[in-house]
């Protein structure tokens, strides 16, 4: 039998995918205006027809991933097999550690979005530390 705290752990997650995407698929401007500021967030948008099309375009498959990703996550939240649920959680660790650490080595070196990295490593961190946690638990309540 499964752990219900993976339920509650997949849940939030989904729903924070789930949201995240569809805001980047329909209103990346508006995102990016209130992610970046608006001096950045033009800056984002590209100079030519082209590059604003092209961007636009990444930014709305990036979206359809991420809800994808969301869906998924909804998905795998019903599954109750306790070893199922520890190697998930053990890759979504490695997905958002791998997440920070392009971060820090990547992102920080790009001028228009060096200020808002830190923030992000401490998302990707926070989200992280939430599947150790319920390995943690999961552990626990294995060993007891």
């Amino acid at each position: 039998m499964g752990s219900s705290g993976f339920f509650l752990i997949c849940i939030p997650h989904s729903l924070i995918a789930l949201t995240c995407g569809a805001l980047m698929m329909f209103y990346s401007n508006e995102v990016s205006v209130f992610g970046h500021g608006s001096e950045i967030a033009r800056k984002l948008q590209g100079s030519t027809p082209q590059d604003q099309l092209l961007i636009r375009t990444s930014d709305s498959f990036s979206g359809l991933l991420l809800f994808t990703i969301g869906l998924l996550l909804f998905m795998v939240s019903f599954v109750k097999d306790r070893e199922f649920q520890s190697f998930f959680a053990k890759g979504c660790v490695l997905l958002h550690i791998s997440m920070a650490v392009w971060r820090v080595y990547f992102e920080r070196k790009l001028e228009d979005l060096a200020r808002d990295w830190p923030r992000q490593v401490v998302g990707d961190i926070a989200l992280a530390l939430s599947w150790v946690f319920f390995l943690m638990y999961s552990w626990r309540e294995k060993y007891d």
